[in-house]
């Protein structure tokens, strides 16, 4: 479900983002952005290249309902690999897991 956010056909998917992004979501994003649900599922469509699977992907079950995921992200872009720490809050629902919380924090080359 991580890696489906890094994928440009399910990321700028509204139907799929309302789906997995729980009501309350907010992101810290890599640029300082706060974000917040409706800023995420309206967001218009910028095409962009990740590295898959993602690099040092990580899960921890905080609770049997509550993960914790980390990796780190690498988006090619034309002047070479930006890259940043991420985390991701999931929660399973009756309805399957949602996104609550996702953090990106600028990586230095």
């Amino acid at each position: 479900m991580e890696e489906a956010l890094w994928d440009p056909t399910t990321r700028y998917d509204p139907d799929h983002m309302d789906k997995v992004l729980a009501e309350g979501f907010v992101e810290f994003g890599r640029s300082g952005r706060i974000w917040d649900r409706h800023d995420v599922v309206s967001s218009p469509l910028e095409p962009f290249r990740a590295t898959l699977p993602l690099p040092d992907y990580t899960v921890r079950f905080i609770t049997n309902d509550v993960a914790l995921a980390t990796y780190r992200s690498e988006v090619h872009a034309e002047d070479g690999i930006v890259s940043a720490n991420r985390s991701s809050l999931w929660r399973r629902t009756a309805d399957g897991w949602q996104l609550e919380f996702h953090q990106g924090t600028p990586v230095q080359p």
